[in-house]
């Protein structure tokens, strides 16, 4: 099994050094492939210096985040595709985990795992939560979407993320019209299409969150569309099998903009949050998605924690 780091790139060549550096310097051979979306900066003759150690593509003209993933992995020529954005970095051991997982599992075509969450010094401020007991989790293929619905298949941003070069070919690759934009979980929502998934409950990647990061152009009603047209996605996919007990499509829709209408509160944005809260703010249904939900992740976040005091005091 081959893996290909792809490192996708725009005008950052401070922090892709640090995601190179990464890729270069995992306990396993893999390619890196670098992923330049036409930077003028110094990108081109950093990545060019480095040798036959690096691939590098360039666009001629600058295409934006997907149609670069896109170009990343029809260059690569590993099995498998670990997805890696230049402001964020792996674990050495990230993708030997991996391989160890996928090897024991080999109808899977997409991988995920825990990630920190750190500031531009790279302090880590928080962990995504653990899904499940045990270091490994395997989901098959007939459970993944109404697992995506729920928020109980948490696969995440693209540095938790392999998969499959094939499947990823299969489903068509990122959808530029969302570019940056749930581009990530709407591929994954069609990978997940093409065989059975992993969840490693480990931390093997680190996601810096900062105010230059892709997502945080868009505002919080162009999310709350995306994240809708996602959820309906998802749902047109669930297995048969669980249709009988997941909720209606409107009302997970409400769970949705009752979401976004809190970050709005969050944020302190108050004419947004009256905008968007009805009519989702009277549906019970969509409350009790919403509770379950913060139930679901503040006792992942409190088992985690119990875990990691009972391994330091041991």
């Amino acid at each position: 099994m081959k893996f290909s780091v792809v490192i996708t790139t725009y005008n950052r060549l401070n922090l892709l050094k640090r995601a190179i550096e990464s890729a270069l310097n995992q306990t396993i051979p893999c390619e890196v492939v670098v992923a330049d979306d036409c930077s003028s900066d110094e990108t081109e003759t950093y990545v060019k210096s480095l040798g036959k150690s690096v691939v590098y593509h360039r666009n001629e003209v600058n295409k934006g985040h997907a149609a670069t993933v896109n170009a990343g992995v029809e260059k690569a020529s590993g099995d498998w595709i670990k997805f890696l954005d230049d402001d964020d970095y792996l674990a050495p051991n990230c993708l030997e985990e991996m391989v160890k997982a996928i090897s024991l599992h080999p109808g899977a075509v997409i991988c995920s795992c825990i990630a920190a969450q750190v500031d531009s010094h790279g302090v880590e401020l928080s962990r995504t939560p653990k899904f499940g007991t045990g270091l490994a989790l395997y989901i098959p293929q007939a459970d993944i979407h109404y697992g995506m619905l729920l928020e109980l298949v948490p696969f995440g941003t693209p540095v938790q993320v392999a998969c499959s070069r094939n499947a990823f070919l299969q489903s068509g690759g990122w959808d530029s019209q969302l570019d940056a934009n749930c581009d990530d979980i709407d591929s994954w929502i069609r990978i997940a299409q093409f065989g059975d998934a992993i969840f490693l409950n480990q931390c093997l990647a680190y996601r810096t969150v900062w105010p230059g990061a892709y997502n945080q152009k868009f505002s919080l009603f162009k999310r709350l569309e995306t994240n809708i047209l996602m959820k309906e996605k998802i749902y047109a996919l669930v297995d048969q099998k669980h249709r009988s007990y997941i909720p209606q499509l409107q009302n997970t829709r409400n769970y949705v903009t009752l979401h976004w209408s809190i970050v709005a509160l969050q944020q302190k944005q108050i004419k947004v949050f009256f905008s968007m809260v009805y009519p989702a703010i009277f549906s019970p249904v969509a409350w009790w998605l919403l509770l379950s939900a913060v139930l679901s992740r503040r006792l992942n976040r409190s088992n985690a924690r119990l875990q990691k005091l009972v391994l330091s005091d041991g």
